[in-house]
């Protein structure tokens, strides 16, 4: 859910002088990708060639000890925004894909990209959590969801706290529904807030294996819940 630090990841740039609107590179690829504990990345969004990253040291946002802040539990609790979830991918992907001003001038978000991820959504292995307010999206996150593992790709906001009321939402749906595995791919300052911490690639990597055989509810993401709701399945014991 964030972009990756200089000097800590392998890139090995996939074959793409093969044809067809992938390039050689194609949603089974990507989904194999995830499953072998790596994922792709683009430099920058005007950039046309696609990499694939393996860290050294991996995000994990730990599911049984996610921590919300005190004042953002209200503001969840407060329900300012309406959620939804799998209703406009397409236009999250747009707003991840978009600089935001401050130390975001840029994203790993390019055409190549969006296309992978487009097929994966129609085939039902990504997923978008979406904030709405007056009928306008002002933030959200999207992510792979494979067995019992979920991997964040992005997040964005339009309105303050958007995207972390996302993320409560979508933490609460993934415990709901049984999954064990939510991957952040880098620790970020943003995301230490809410528990994340960082692990070797090879601990990663083990806890992903059995992850990947884990039957999960997918009705517990696109179920309706409240903000109420969404806090106390965050913090519930397990």
């Amino acid at each position: 859910m964030g972009g990756a630090p200089e000097g800590r990841e392998r890139l090995t740039k996939p074959d793409d002088s093969a044809g067809g609107p992938f390039g050689g590179f194609g949603p089974d690829d990507l989904l194999a990708c995830y499953a072998r504990g790596v994922f792709p990345m683009a430099e920058s969004r005007d950039d046309p060639r696609v990499f694939i990253i393996e860290p050294e040291q991996r995000g994990v946002i730990p599911l049984d000890g996610f921590h919300i802040p005190t004042r953002l539990r209200r503001t969840v609790r407060g329900e300012p925004f309406e959620v939804r979830v799998d209703t406009a991918f397409e236009a999250v992907l747009e707003g991840c894909a978009a600089a935001q001003g401050g130390e975001r001038q840029d994203t790993w978000i390019n055409d190549p990209i969006r296309r992978l991820y487009a097929a994966l959504f129609a085939r039902g292995f990504v997923h978008s959590i979406e904030c709405w307010k007056d009928e306008r999206l002002v933030g959200g996150l999207y992510g792979v969801s494979l067995g019992g593992a979920f991997f964040g790709e992005s997040m964005f906001s339009r309105e303050r706290d958007a995207s972390k009321v996302a993320l409560v939402h979508l933490v609460a749906r993934l415990r709901k529904g049984g999954w064990t595995l939510l991957d952040a791919q880098f620790l970020t300052d943003h995301l230490i807030q809410f528990g994340a911490v960082e692990t070797p690639q090879a601990a990663y990597l083990r806890c992903l294996k059995p992850a990947l055989k884990v039957a999960v509810d997918d009705t517990a993401l696109i179920a309706p819940m409240t903000g109420i709701e969404a806090v106390e399945l965050a913090l519930s014991p397990v």
